[in-house]
């Protein structure tokens, strides 16, 4: 399994269906890689077609290979109401290093509740491995030592 940093933009969704009848929805998304939360910005007023264009950076070190969006609905006065979800499988990204603007079914029981575009980018881990050198021995090493008795 690659590591490294997975870049997740989240550009924008459309065809939200939120629970408020009197007033326009205030939609935010919460992103989880893993133990690793983020929360975008709530879209206040933005009702059905939200625009985010926000950026996200989450550490890949292991196994767990899907990415996880939350799509939920800010209310003042009761608990947010959950939208609904989206769970991106990360293989072509962690192989390819990166997906243009792909587009997202947003789904709550199985039912479709609108779309999300994200864009993801992966920068895998530099392995620098360190050659050995014996003049690095003469600067403060066992030589320099010698040398003074």
């Amino acid at each position: 399994m690659p590591r490294g940093t997975l870049e997740v933009v989240l550009i924008s969704a459309k065809g939200l269906e939120g629970n408020d009848f009197l007033s326009s929805i205030d939609p935010y998304v919460i992103l989880t890689y893993k133990s690793q939360e983020h929360k975008s910005s709530v879209q206040e007023g933005a009702g059905s077609n939200p625009q985010w264009n926000e950026t996200f950076l989450f550490t890949v070190s292991d196994s767990a290979s899907e990415l996880n969006l939350k799509i939920m609905e800010k209310d003042n006065f009761t608990n947010d109401d959950n939208i609904g979800e989206v769970v991106i499988h990360l293989d072509a990204v962690l192989e390819e290093g990166s997906l243009p603007e792909t587009t997202y079914n947003i789904v709550k029981d199985q039912k479709f509740c609108g779309e999300i575009k994200v864009a993801l980018t992966f920068t895998a881990e530099r392995n620098i491995e360190r050659s050995y050198n014996a003049d690095d021995e003469i600067i403060g090493g066992w030589q320099q030592s010698a040398r003074d008795y």
